[in-house]
């Protein structure tokens, strides 16, 4: 068993300003799981905290490039070098974004060590959103957030996409994405591409834990996989507390499950959790379910097994309250889950509507068995995130 290394990286500086006087709230997100006994509960070790530069977009135009570029690569150097380090120790990292952009430095990581070691290192990229902006496709890049994986897979300006002139971090081909929602402006080029998507859609109607079995047998021929965590792939009537909520998400059972299997053999090489925003979570409900989902997540991992507790009465009560709250004052748009599960591994996603939008007044957002295989459905995407633009 590999302990687990808790690393903070909390960094914003890929995300657009929410207003001209707010900085993105993710940077919180790390506090905030920390505060729910995550790193305890987890009988891990604490890696400490990557601080990262001064969020300062300044005179950001369109056409500039990406905003803070400088900063987010020498961010990102260091953040491979820590996780190096943790991978030395031959330890499990599991790193606490922050927003998507980390994802660039922990690809620049498994790189490194792909030269090192030989053969390839995949990744599997669970999120709401393809992150796949690059100025191929679009007329505009600016936030690397939502440009991420576009950039570890070699697209875009080389100060970020070539670091250390290691384009590409990772091949299209050792690419599997998950959760994405069927919309998703670059969904034709993710195909172009060669990648591999299920949406959301597609994870509820073959399982959550099918789904990580035909992820696993993808990368089968890789010598190991990274796990990107935007915690937005969760529908918004139960993580409302992200930058840009998309409805038709997962259910945090299907989450558990997909986790489970992705994180329980020895090739998952690590994970990060990215886009948290407690700015949306003032009384800890959302950082407490959060925390609760990871710790069952992580189970595979952890020894002696931790007990994981259900979520509480307190959630339940506190999200019904909060929900009631938002449709009596209209400060946020709700949002309905998708249909129903037709998979046997996962209970469907609840009906509640829930808060999803940011609020009308200014606010800072400061395996294991290989599986028969299963064709990928390719058709995968996102509306515009008007903060990652």
């Amino acid at each position: 068993m590999r302990r687990i290394a808790v690393l903070d990286a909390p960094s914003n500086l890929g995300l657009r300003p929410p207003t001209p006087t707010s900085v993105p709230g993710c940077a919180k997100a790390p506090g905030a799981l920390r505060d729910q006994g995550l790193v305890a509960r987890l009988g891990a070790r604490d890696a400490g905290c990557l601080t990262p530069p001064r969020y300062d977009p300044g005179g950001w135009q369109p056409g500039d490039g990406v905003a803070q570029a400088a900063e987010i690569a020498r961010y990102s150097v260091r953040l491979a070098d820590r996780i190096g380090a943790i991978l030395l120790a031959d330890e499990f990292p599991l790193i606490l974004g922050g927003d998507c952009s980390v994802a660039i430095g922990s690809m620049l990581a498994m790189k490194r060590l792909q030269h090192d070691r030989g053969g390839r290192v995949g990744l599997v990229y669970i999120d709401a959103h393809s992150d796949f902006r690059h100025p191929g496709n679009a007329a505009v890049v600016g936030a690397a957030a939502g440009e991420a994986l576009a950039l570890v897979t070699g697209r875009g300006q080389g100060d970020l996409a070539s670091i250390e002139q290691r384009r590409p971090y990772v091949r299209d081909q050792d690419v599997v994405l998950i959760g994405m929602r069927a919309t998703d402006d670059y969904r034709m080029d993710l195909q172009a591409g060669g990648f591999n998507v299920r949406t959301s859609h597609d994870v509820r109607t073959h399982g959550a834990s099918r789904t990580a079995q035909w992820a696993r047998s993808l990368l089968s021929e890789c010598t190991g996989y990274w796990v990107h965590l935007d915690v937005d792939v969760l529908d918004p009537s139960v993580m409302p507390a992200v930058d840009a909520p998309t409805s038709g998400g997962i259910a945090y059972s299907e989450l558990e499950n997909l986790l489970q299997g992705l994180l329980s053999g020895k090739e998952c090489l690590g994970m990060e959790v990215t886009v948290f925003d407690p700015d949306f979570d003032a009384d800890g409900v959302y950082a407490q379910d959060l925390v609760n989902s990871l710790v069952a997540s992580l189970a595979p991992l952890t020894t002696p097994p931790v007990t994981i507790p259900t979520q509480s009465t307190r959630s339940s009560r506190s999200r019904s309250r909060r929900s009631a709250s938002s449709a009596a004052s209209g400060s946020r748009n709700p949002a309905s889950v998708g249909p129903a599960s037709a998979s046997t591994d996962a209970a469907p996603a609840s009906t509640t509507s829930a808060p999803v939008g940011r609020p009308s007044s200014p606010a800072s957002t400061t395996s294991v068995s290989t599986p028969t295989s299963v064709s990928a459905t390719t058709s995968v995407s996102t509306p515009s995130d008007p903060v990652a633009t």
